[in-house]
């Protein structure tokens, strides 16, 4: 990946649905080379997909809740499984330590955050869970 690449992939990070023209404008490249570019890092795997940022306003309205969880390795896949069906699941994480898993789980209301804790305690193999919800974010890169 040469430093034009990472320019590219800056701007896509700024702003994934930017036009190839807009693109090949800022960086002194015709929209075809940057078009080939693009093709190139996703055919490389460098770029794996595109995403949505969400607004600041949006994202401080959410809550964000931090669920560790011990379990049963026996159950691990089918705990994994039925965590990617639940929408509010941001991310999991398996951790070292007392806990095998960290769930993170972002919703607009307690309610919501409430009932996503009781699916997961009552899920096979789950032996214990402790949960921190986020009171602020101090700063995020």
């Amino acid at each position: 990946m040469d430093s034009t690449d990472q320019k590219l992939i800056t701007l896509l990070k700024n702003n994934g649905r930017e036009s190839t023209t807009a693109l090949a404008r800022k960086l002194g490249l015709s929209r075809s080379t940057v078009q080939d570019r693009i093709s190139r890092l996703e055919d490389r795997g460098i770029i794996a997909g595109y995403t949505i940022r969400f607004n600041a306003d949006y994202t401080r309205r959410q809550i964000t809740a931090h669920v560790l969880m011990s379990l049963n390795p026996k159950f691990s896949d089918q705990i994994l499984h039925n965590l990617k069906k639940i929408p509010l699941i941001r991310a999991v994480y398996a951790v070292s330590g007392i806990y095998d898993m960290i769930v993170l789980v972002t919703a607009e209301t307690t309610e919501e955050i409430d009932r996503i804790l009781d699916a997961i305690g009552r899920m096979d193999g789950i032996k214990k869970t402790t949960s921190s919800i986020v009171l602020s974010t101090k700063f995020e890169l």
